[in-house]
């Protein structure tokens, strides 16, 4: 199997987390290293949760960098509220002593794409770390094979406004910037697809029945989540937005969409909101892949038998009385 070459940029949170755990069990996936933004909450407290995720997952051996550690412009925005003063909905850990996070991510992700062929980037979190790497060597970024993004929203309402997605809406100016200036290709992760894949209280109870550290971990720090999102959406489980974006890239036959020239608003009522130019209004170019419709069951299989093969029949017996629409 040929391994893809990728550095995940993040902002770990609670999704984030999982979608850590998902890569760290995809032997699709070389992990080059983890570069940390600001967003979920405050870049230094995403790196400290990159390590404990890491330890849970036995991979200290991927390295750590912290990056931008407020947006371009705008006044920082956090999401505590959604995961918890500490990012990882209140589960106190120990501080990681074994390895420690360096500074330079911005650096790492240049060097990383000049020195090696075929490197992907896997955005989960703002996309501050991607613009300062735009600014300060646009070439560098031009060897980058594609940027697949969680974020933005099409015809799906936002989540932390009526109009924005979180990670465009915290650092507008930066998804602005990537969106129009990186020549590459890129995928948009957003909420028309991510809104699909739920955590059920299903999952999480034969989580439970698991006896597995990795599982206890996903139980510990969703219990906050699934109170956000029963409060915030009525929504019995909790959305796990971010893991998507990596079970696309793993396999693309999960999700589908359409190329259309996207763009950010980056003031006003409607900061954060992506713009997608269904009718060509602008007259320019597309951007950017679109992702419209989602196998979520498919997604669902990939994320729990990865993470505990295990359990694999278990797993099926749950899929199989969960409803995913018309699948």
């Amino acid at each position: 199997m040929t391994r893809r070459k990728v550095i995940i940029d993040c902002d770990p949170g609670i999704d984030d987390a999982l979608a850590i755990m998902l890569a760290c069990r995809s032997p699709e996936l070389e992990i080059l290293g983890l570069t940390i933004v600001s967003g979920n909450i405050n870049g230094y407290q995403c790196a400290e949760n990159a390590l404990h995720i890491l330890k849970v997952m036995d991979r200290l051996d991927i390295p750590v960098y912290l990056g931008a550690t407020r947006p371009l412009l705008r006044d920082m925005v956090v999401a505590e509220e959604t995961h918890g003063e500490d990012g990882l909905g209140g589960v106190k850990f120990e501080r990681i002593e074994d390895v420690r996070y360096r500074e330079g991510a911005v650096d790492f992700i240049l060097n990383t794409l000049k020195m090696e062929d075929n490197v992907s980037v896997l955005a989960i979190g703002p996309l501050t770390n991607i613009a300062l790497a735009l600014q300060t060597d646009k070439s560098a970024l031009s060897r980058m094979d594609e940027l697949v993004l969680m974020g933005g929203a099409f015809k799906s309402h936002g989540n932390c406004s009526p109009v924005a997605e979180f990670n465009f809406w915290a650092d507008p100016d930066a998804a602005e910037m990537v969106l129009n200036q990186l020549d590459r290709p890129i995928t948009m992760v957003g909420l028309d697809v991510t809104r699909e894949v739920v955590l059920t209280p299903n999952y999480i109870e034969l989580l439970r029945q698991f006896n597995d550290p990795a599982a206890d971990f996903i139980v510990d720090i969703t219990r906050f989540y699934l109170d956000f999102h029963w409060e915030q959406e009525r929504t019995l489980g909790c959305v796990i937005n971010d893991p998507l974006a990596i079970a696309y890239f793993i396999d693309p036959s999960i999700c589908s969409g359409k190329t259309y020239y996207v763009d950010v608003v980056t003031e006003g009522k409607a900061i954060g909101m992506s713009m997608v130019d269904v009718g060509g209004i602008y007259k320019k170019e597309p951007n950017c892949l679109v992702l419209t419709q989602v196998h979520a069951r498919a997604f669902m299989e990939m994320f729990m038998t990865r993470l505990f093969p295990e359990h694999q029949s278990d797993i099926t017996l749950v899929l199989s009385n969960e409803k995913y629409g018309c699948e």
